[in-house]
């Protein structure tokens, strides 16, 4: 028996995943494709104030953003601490780094530009940091507060959201 699926038509710009028949990843900011970075790689000076973090501690930024993609399972403390260990006896931090990169391209189905995660964060480590930082916060994501200062901002919103359905009208008595 043949599937009698009409095909999918591409997908609006703008329009949240949910109306695409996609998961809605948690925090998602509907005003970017979840096929694309909200920003570019060397779009860094787009937020100055983290800029200059990642440029003179990048182990701060490294931290938050691993604890997102963690999903909690680490502290940003713990991460930072960790990259700037590797940083200072390695000097290779990027190898530890871009594996970030690699996790949240994946969870949010971003492409791999300009080049390969490992070459970006060799090369570029600062404005890949500073990329992934933008890139969750622009998915809705408050960097300050970590995973589970972020789910329980999204549980209080939920609790003010509209518990009712929707009027759908036409049903009169």
């Amino acid at each position: 028996m043949e599937d009698s699926h009409p095909p999918e038509a591409p997908p609006e710009y703008g329009q949240p995943p949910a109306a695409r028949g996609m998961p809605m990843p948690a925090l998602h900011v509907q005003g970017g494709s979840p096929s694309q970075w909200s920003t570019g790689l060397y779009d860094c000076f787009s937020d100055v104030p983290n800029c200059c973090l990642t440029c003179w501690c990048p182990c701060i930024t490294f931290g938050k953003i691993a604890e997102i993609v963690d999903k909690g399972s680490t502290s940003n403390r713990a991460s930072g601490s960790l990259y700037g260990i590797i940083t200072v006896f390695t000097g290779c931090s990027c190898i530890y780094s871009y594996l970030y990169r690699s996790r949240m391209r994946t969870e949010y189905m971003l492409p791999e530009t300009p080049c390969g995660d490992c070459l970006v964060h060799c090369f570029c480590e600062a404005c890949a940091l500073c990329q992934e930082y933008r890139e969750l916060q622009h998915r809705g994501f408050d960097m300050s507060l970590g995973w589970e200062g972020n789910m329980e901002k999204q549980n209080q919103n939920k609790g003010q959201g509209i518990t009712a359905a929707p009027y759908a009208g036409g049903m009169n008595r």
